[in-house]
């Protein structure tokens, strides 16, 4: 599935940047999670994630793990989507992300169940005892507030001989947000 996601970046025509990001988000199954140390160093951390309405990105991890620490105490997030079993060339694309997340208080997590789990991107869904009290793992959320999509330098149409990122928004085009209004 992944050659399909990426081959509209080698297309001669311009690619509509904004459905090349939801194919993306829509069909890797990871994203690389980078947090802020104490010390100001950065941390990345591969995590397996559901995306509901390209906005919220959701996964579950250990709250002693050393990226959900540093989430508990600087919730700016920053991460990127993209197939590594790619060979690098003209059909290799990724979304980066930027936000905030934050860890789902207990008395949310069944609200948040149907939007966290999607049976169809092949992981189990989570009960809500399994997320709460004294289990293991909680539910996390990434609330994206920007994403940029990787152009390579050789692309046909928007090349520009060197590598680099280009805002989109992902977003159906109908959403008040992108419309501008309240």
């Amino acid at each position: 599935m992944a050659v399909a996601v990426h081959s509209r970046m080698s297309d001669a025509a311009a690619p509509d940047l904004d459905q090349l990001a939801r194919e993306i988000l829509d069909s890797i199954r990871y994203i690389v999670l980078g947090t802020i140390d104490e010390d100001g160093r950065t941390r990345t951390s591969p995590v397996y994630f559901t995306p509901h309405g390209y906005e919220d990105l959701y996964w579950v991890s250990n709250p002693a793990s050393h990226h959900s620490r540093n989430l508990g105490r600087d919730n700016r997030l920053s991460g990127v989507v993209f197939d590594s079993t790619v060979p690098p060339g003209p059909d290799t694309g990724a979304v980066y992300v930027m936000g905030s997340a934050r860890e789902i208080p207990d008395g949310e997590v069944t609200q948040h169940l149907a939007q966290a789990f999607d049976p169809a991107r092949g992981a189990r869904a989570f009960a809500a005892e399994e997320l709460t009290g004294d289990a293991d793992l909680r539910l996390w959320v990434l609330r994206v507030d920007s994403w940029e999509v990787h152009i390579r330098g050789g692309h046909p149409t928007l090349g520009t001989g060197t590598d680099r990122r280009v805002p989109v928004d992902p977003r159906p085009a109908l959403d008040s947000r992108r419309a501008g209004t309240p």
